[in-house]
């Protein structure tokens, strides 16, 4: 009998305990979070652009290399140069529309 009045003591204990605490919640300050979100934000752009800087820099490099694999290709006489050629030309029509589309996808403009 004991253990049932304790058991059920604990529970209302329980409940009221967490509605004083949902009730304090209330007063406390959240205008710290819009600053750091703001801040996260700006942090989150300025890498997007480091990134987008990066992948044309690799993009250059890559269109150097199979050019150059290209004209050899072109020299020896191999099949399959016009496969390549449409492979690059390919490759450099997706990464300017994905540097162009991938950001508005998002809402932001470079």
């Amino acid at each position: 009998m004991l253990s049932k009045i304790l058991r059920s003591s604990f529970v209302f204990i329980g409940l009221f305990s967490a509605q004083f605490a949902l009730a304090k919640s209330g007063g406390v300050d959240y205008s710290w979070g819009a600053d750091a979100l703001a801040l996260m934000h700006d942090y989150v752009v300025t890498m997007m652009l480091y990134v987008l800087y990066l992948g044309y820099a690799i993009a250059a490099i890559v269109v150097v290399i199979a050019s150059f694999q290209i004209y050899i290709k072109m020299n020896i006489g191999e099949e399959g140069v016009t496969k390549e050629i449409l492979f690059l030309v390919g490759a450099c029509i997706f990464m300017i529309s994905a540097s162009i589309l991938f950001p508005s996808f998002f809402g932001y403009q470079i």
